[in-house]
């Protein structure tokens, strides 16, 4: 496993470190991750799997400490290894209280990491703060602060008792890192003289704290507080007791939320920005996400799409700037990363390289395509640069370490298919996974949304001034938008995709914006059956007349399934310009060039009826299926008593029953490592399902003449071959595409068949459509005997064409005790030499594991556990590349890639240099850093 790719699934935590600018998000699992510029990427595990509540960077250091949900705190430090930089666990301490205290008297609720970087001051829920050594974590209980020693200093008429419970924030001095700032939760600020342990200043507030923020210079700070407001506090050098400067509510008068965070930035022209999160109108606004920028009269209340875990603004830290002058604000929210440009007029969003929300709309399938020529690559980003308008063209902000991963050596992509009915390509080449282009099949069709709906229009007077950022929206507008397969033929530019309600779209790249009509076909594939109706949902309506299309992939035609059933199987034949799809009642082939119907063939047996009931009533077969197993124990038990003469004695029954309960224990014994192979019943539900197609030009009448073929495969184990005649070029128009019917193979163990591949004469799989045209692949050898590879769920067959018959098999469930899910040809090259290479099987199985089987005399060459065998989605969803390497979900928005091949690695290597470090009071000596880092 290499690298992973998306989202952080269930964020909680963030922190930045503007001396190393390195950004890091901790998650509810207890992962730890850290991104600097493209490319640079680091990861680490907390053993105890906690929720990670707080991150602090030890200022002009590479190191940060992560605050977990179980009150334990872990010191990180990025180290050199090897020639890269990579981020180790260096210590763990957890707050221990005196015997018999509280656990509240030592819960961590604030923590400041102090510029000397040799102590952390950590605030608890009792009011005591602790100070810790670093980076040893060891507590230094003489330099404690508890919350009595407060309060004696501050006049008893003015707070009480209470008033030090809970430390909610901790701030250092900008100025003079003798000088911390402590807020209490119930409003008591004191500003602590760290050298003389004593009270300069005290601020009482009226309302519950939530946070605190100093300005620059260090004359004022500012509160914020639960009642949607904030406070400015000015820092006077006698010690007369301040007054609050001002008190705002900028969202009042009504009751508002809480505003948890604030910054109050200075600019060159004077006006600050203040940027805070939350204190939106309780009533009318309390279930938004909100953060608000006010600069001069411009403000804004930003408004995302899902929860805000935290956020911070990037501003000037050189010590010597006079001024923050803002660049950009970074938000964490729980579904996606967002990055607001504040130097741009009107604040735009900025694209990120990294941290894509995979999961915006629900991810449905994925097709990877290996070596994508320049010119369609080139394409595709054209089209995609025209979607990107809107974003900002600020470079990416947060660019610390340096990228020293070789350059990808080919251009990958990875598509995936979404629940709204749109398709996402991605830049899988290197580390960071990008999105090149968004294409939605939305526009074909009459949905309740209308396109032209705009989420952000705003009136001039709107108030609060709310305006939508982010990508994230799980809702569909329809469920039968969603796409279930894609297929993309890189040479020819043609792209298939097929969807939940039986719809096939063939489209093909325009680089121009184009109005026209979006031919349709039907397909019947229940042609010839009586008495079968669909209870499943009804096919997508669509848009009669020219239907308007951006630049990029544009459909020119449909193909409509009926029944209206999932499709679950697809293949392309660019170069015969044909198109086959299957769904659950059989499969069809079409001709896209003469856009024609060529045939279907319904694979439905004639007791399967749940093949009729669609997806969405799937809960009523669970039922059904549960009785089926129920009837068919209790019809072995009458049949086994009827076996010993009539119903029997008490004792005979009881002894045929214990029979049963044995053979039913046997069969489970034998699960874990091997199970009996036996015939399944025509009778069992879905055998019509069709999960295969491959197109092959190959020996399928005689030995003498090959011609184009159609394969499919069924769940029921069977297998259909058709001839098909595809007229020559210049007759290509004129004259039908025509099939025939030239074979069916019945497994006799009638498990699903999940691949088919024909392999040459030279035993090579037979190249794509085109890639012999574009001299990417020898042609295949035509001499030779073909073979037929059929790969079912429980075992690899080969066969001799053109007669079909038995050569080889490997029984994969009897030996190994598992079935195959996913089967792939790869290639894999040697690392060693440029001359070496070979094809073999990938396969994922039912439990997680990846075998490679060698072509063509399947042997089991190696075996990895990858994918957790529980982990029946992650299994789902795997998808192979060419080369040998692979993706799979390890959860809604994060894929995990990794590597078959020892050639094609795709894996961050970066390194992390420590900066020379001039801090506020501190100048430190470059050579010890020098040192140190050398050491490290």
């Amino acid at each position: 496993q290499t690298v992973e790719h998306g989202f952080p699934h269930q964020p909680s935590a963030l922190g930045y470190s503007p001396f190393l600018r390195l950004m890091a998000i901790g998650t509810r699992s207890g992962a730890i991750k850290l991104y600097g510029a493209p490319g640079v990427e680091f990861m680490g595990l907390h053993e105890e799997n906690n929720t990670v509540m707080q991150i602090h960077f030890i200022p002009d250091q590479c190191q940060l400490v992560t605050l977990l949900d179980d009150n334990s705190l872990h010191l990180w430090s990025l180290k050199q290894h090897g020639g890269a930089s990579e981020l180790r666990e260096e210590h763990r301490f957890t707050l221990k209280g005196p015997p018999g205290s509280p656990p509240s008297a030592t819960q961590i609720t604030a923590v400041l990491a102090h510029s000397s970087r040799e102590v952390l001051y950590l605030g608890t829920e009792s009011g005591n703060i602790f100070v810790v050594e670093a980076p040893s974590l060891r507590v230094l209980e003489d330099r404690s602060i508890p919350s009595e020693a407060v309060l004696q200093r501050i006049p008893e008429d003015n707070c009480n008792r209470r008033s030090c419970e809970l430390v909610e924030a901790l701030r250092e001095h900008p100025k003079n890192p003798d000088l911390i700032l402590i807020g209490y939760s119930r409003g008591l600020i004191v500003l602590w003289d760290l050298q003389n342990n004593k009270v300069t200043h005290h601020f009482l507030g009226s309302q519950q704290l939530e946070n605190l923020y100093w300005q620059r210079d260090g004359s004022k700070f500012i509160s914020c507080h639960y009642d949607g407001s904030y406070t400015q506090w000015p820092v006077s050098s006698d010690n007369r007791q301040p007054e609050p400067l001002e008190n705002t509510v900028p969202y009042g008068p009504f009751p508002c939320k809480a505003i948890s965070k604030i910054y109050w930035q200075t600019t060159k022209n004077g006006l600050p920005y203040i940027i805070f999160q939350g204190g939106m109108p309780r009533a009318s606004y309390g279930d938004r996400h909100s953060i608000s920028v006010i600069h001069g009269s411009q403000q804004t209340a930003f408004d995302f799409t899902s929860r805000v875990i935290d956020f911070f603004i990037i501003f000037s830290s050189e010590p010597a700037a006079e001024f923050d002058d803002p660049s950009a604000m970074v938000v964490l929210a729980e579904e996606e990363l967002v990055v607001i440009d504040l130097k741009t007029p009107g604040w735009p969003a900025v694209h990120p390289p990294y941290l894509a929300s995979l999961h915006c709309s629900a991810i449905t399938c994925s097709h990877h395509v290996s070596n994508i020529p320049l010119k369609l690559w080139e394409r595709i980003i054209s089209a995609g640069s025209k979607q990107n308008i809107h974003y900002s063209t600020m470079p990416w902000p947060i660019d610390g370490g340096t990228n020293i991963a070789p350059d990808p050596p080919q251009r990958d992509l990875l598509l995936t298919g979404h629940e709204d009915g749109t398709v996402r390509f991605w830049d899988a080449s290197g580390v960071c996974l990008h999105l090149l282009y968004k294409l939605s099949t939305v526009r074909v069709f009459l949905t309740d949304a209308d396109p032209n709906d705009n989420m952000n229009t705003l009136g001039e007077d709107e108030w609060p001034p709310l305006r939508k950022v982010g990508t994230f929206d799980p809702y569909s507008d329809d469920p039968r938008l969603g796409i279930q397969k894609i297929y993309l033929c890189k040479y020819s530019g043609y792209l298939a995709v097929a969807g939940t309600a039986g719809q096939v779209l063939v489209m093909e790249l325009n680089d121009e914006d184009a109005e026209h009509v979006v031919d349709h076909a039907e397909a019947d594939l229940l042609q010839d059956q009586e008495g079968y109706r669909w209870k499943g949902h009804e096919k997508l309506k669509t848009r009669d007349g020219p239907v308007q299309f951006e630049a990029g992939f544009q459909p020119f035609v449909l193909v409509q399934c009926q029944p209206p059933a999932v499709v679950t199987s697809l293949a392309l034949h660019s170069e015969w310009k044909l198109v086959a799809f299957g769904t659950s009642h059989g499969f069809g082939l079409f001709d896209h060039q003469q856009k024609r119907l060529v045939f279907v063939k319904c694979t439905l047996h004639p007791s399967d009826q749940l093949a009729l009931e669609g997806p969405l009533s799937r809960v009523k077969s669970l039922k059904k299926s549960l009785r089926q197993s129920f009837r068919r124990i209790r019809r072995s038990r009458v049949s086994s008593r009827k076996r010993r003469g009539g119903a029997g004695n008490a004792s005979e029954v009881q002894e045929a029953n214990a029979k049963f309960d044995q053979d039913a224990l046997q069969e489970m014994e034998l699960a874990p490592v091997q199970r009996k192979i036996e015939a399944r019943s025509a009778e069992d539900s879905f055998t019509g399902f069709v999960r295969t197609l491959y197109f092959a030009d190959t020996f399928l009448r005689d030995s003498s003449r090959h011609c184009p073929s159609l394969w499919a495969g069924t769940n029921g184990g069977t297998v259909y071959a058709f001839c098909l005649r595809v007229p020559p070029a210049e007759r290509r128009m004129d004259e039908p595409v025509r099939a025939e019917q030239a074979k069916e193979i019945q497994l006799m163990h009638r498990a699903p068949v999940v691949g088919i591949l024909v392999l040459d004469g030279r035993s090579t799989p037979l190249p794509e459509p085109l890639e012999v045209a574009h001299d990417l692949s020898k042609s295949p050898d035509m001499q030779g005997s073909h073979q037929l590879l059929v790969v079912s769920e429980e075992q690899f067959k080969v066969f001799t064409l053109p007669k079909v018959s038995s050569k080889l098999k490997l029984k994969l469930t009897a030996l190994e005790g598992c079935r195959v899910r996913k089967v792939t040809v790869a290639n894999f090259g040697s690392c060693k030499t440029d001359d070496y290479s070979e094809n073999d099987l990938a396969v994922l199985t039912n439990l997680g594991d990846i075998q490679i089987i060698s072509l063509p005399f399947l042997k089991l060459q190696i075996r990895y556990p990858c994918i957790r065998k529980e982990d029946v989605s992650g299994i789902a969803s795997c998808v192979f590349t060419k080369y040998g390497q692979g993706f799979y979900l390890i959860s809604p928005s994060e894929f995990e890639r990794f590597s078959l091949s020892t050639k094609w690695l795709v894996e961050p290597r970066c390194i992390v240099d420590m900066p020379e470090v001039t801090s506020n009071n501190h100048v430190h000596n470059k050579s010890g850093v020098e040192n140190a880092a050398r050491k490290s």
